[in-house]
């Protein structure tokens, strides 16, 4: 009953984070984003004491539950090796810990947050591991699937369903959500945990508090009668029957072992002082030849196929229409809520939740070194709409946090500076205006041009202190492929 009801948390635990990361409706994000922030380095760095204890304490009594319920990245792992298991069962054995390992990766995750590289300590974490797979290779297939049912729908005259985008967001992006995925899906293939075994640091953090957890399976060495099926079915090889023995910094509390014990000599109980020893230091078991030439035909591919734009190409069927291209920024603009790059940097876990979560295309992740795949403001197909709180209300680490529409119209994240030489007003002799129009902050005046020969062209000037960096006036400037006008983002926000 125990293994069963894990089950199910676990199947709605990863569902609900995985529609997270679909979702481009804001329904889910509206109710269920709390499964993201109990997360445990989102919650760590958002400062959110209370959930960082609860898991704390969880893990005390009961042992690495966090792992095999809530952690999605953990629950996948579970579901690829149950896949294949369908070829063939009982396929595990005892493996000693390889410990130098382990905590080399946790120390290493502890100094990169300690010296603000949070971009590469996040390329070890689990929570945002499983974010980037679902954002970048889950979500796109699913918008795909919804643009062909608006399609279809469209031709019954019918608006159940509409059209959004979804193309990929970049190359170095995408690779690295493929060679994630490759490499957690063919390790979980292949023996189960062995990136929680080896790896990642939240699991070998939690490892060193279940050994003293309240609850645990325990091995009754009068009952058992050495069939090994507990230890071959244990996806985290920590249980030596051998010596009747349970390596609990490895253990899940996945039930799995317990539910496999055909002679009641495996219990999920409290701890008694003496009744376990130390896991042994036992050799390594051999890996059999048929999983070695199983792993040798394994492969795992991904497709990805190009989609065409919903827009159109052409401007009135007479001229294609260049697409833009993102300026050089001298500083990145982070969203509204983060208050500037440092605090950003050093909380952001690069999950990507906001960039699913922003309706008008807004964040993306970065290809930056010093910032790779967090995520950054650009304005090619959207600007950020001064109603929109959306990334705020997601975010789980507290890198942007919480802000209402009437705090956002105040916050400058960065200024908007005029181009001359791509303004369609100079190269192209015409009257346009469209930045100044489309201003939400009415920072931006037209006023005439001087100088010998201008006649009456109007060319635009920011007001740096009223410009909140929303870019609108990037955005919708008709200049191609440059915009004539571009946000600069700033190092500390400011309310203005």
């Amino acid at each position: 009953m125990l293994r069963k009801i894990r089950i199910v948390l676990a199947a709605v635990f990863f569902a609900l984070i995985t529609l997270l990361f679909l979702d481009f409706s804001g329904f889910f994000h509206a109710w269920f984003s709390w499964t993201a922030k109990i997360q445990f380095v989102p919650a760590l760095l958002a400062l959110n004491i209370g959930v960082v204890l609860a898991l704390v304490l969880l893990t005390l009594l009961a042992g690495r539950v966090y792992c095999s319920v809530i952690c999605p990245l953990g629950v996948y792992q579970d579901g690829i090796s149950r896949l294949a298991a369908w070829k063939k069962k009982y396929r595990f054995r005892f493996r000693t810990a390889c410990h130098w390992m382990r905590y080399a990766f946790l120390a290493l995750f502890v100094l990169l947050l300690v010296f603000g590289l949070g971009a590469w300590a996040a390329l070890l974490e689990p929570y945002s591991i499983y974010g980037r797979i679902a954002s970048n290779l889950f979500a796109p297939l699913y918008r795909w699937g919804n643009n062909l049912l608006a399609l279809i729908a469209e031709h019954a005259e019918s608006y159940a369903f509409y059209h959004v985008d979804a193309a990929f967001r970049g190359l170095p992006v995408f690779l690295a959500a493929v060679a994630f995925f490759v490499l957690v899906t063919v390790l979980a293939w292949r023996n189960g945990r062995d990136y929680c075994n080896h790896v990642c640091p939240v699991g070998t953090f939690l490892g060193l508090l279940s050994r003293y957890a309240w609850l645990r399976p325990v091995i009754h060495a009068e009952k058992c009668k050495d069939c090994k099926l507990c230890e071959r079915s244990c996806k985290s090889s920590c249980i030596d029957i051998t010596h009747h023995q349970i390596d609990y910094s490895r253990c899940v509390s996945c039930m799995d072992c317990v539910s496999q014990c055909k002679f009641d000599a495996l219990h999920f109980e409290p701890f008694r002082c003496g009744k376990e020893a130390l896991p042994a230091e036992g050799k390594s078991q051999d890996v059999d030849a048929s999983r070695r030439r199983f792993l040798g035909t394994s492969a795992f591919l991904l497709a990805a196929g190009s989609v065409a734009k919903a827009q159109s190409k052409v401007d009135g069927g007479l001229a294609d229409i260049i697409d833009k291209k993102a300026p050089a920024r001298q500083t990145p603009v982070t969203p509204p809520g983060s208050l500037g790059q440092e605090h950003f940097r050093t909380h952001c876990t690069s999950c990507q939740l906001c960039v699913s979560a922003c309706p008008n295309g807004v964040l993306q992740p970065s290809s930056e070194l010093e910032t790779f795949l967090q995520p950054e403001m650009r304005y090619e197909s959207g600007y950020c709409r001064p109603e929109c709180t959306r990334c705020g209300e997601v975010c789980p680490s507290g890198a942007i946090r919480p802000f209402s529409a009437a705090e956002k119209t105040s916050m400058q994240i960065g200024h908007a500076v005029w181009i001359p030489e791509n303004c369609v007003v100079l190269t192209d002799h015409v009257s346009c205006g469209n930045c100044a129009r489309h201003c939400p902050a009415g920072a931006i005046t037209m006023y005439p041009m001087q100088g010998e020969g201008s006649g009456s062209a109007e060319v635009p000037m920011v007001d740096t202190e009223r410009c909140i960096g929303c870019g609108a006036c990037e955005n919708l400037c008709p200049a191609r492929p440059l915009s004539a006008i571009y946000v600069e983002g700033h190092q500390q926000h400011r309310t203005i």
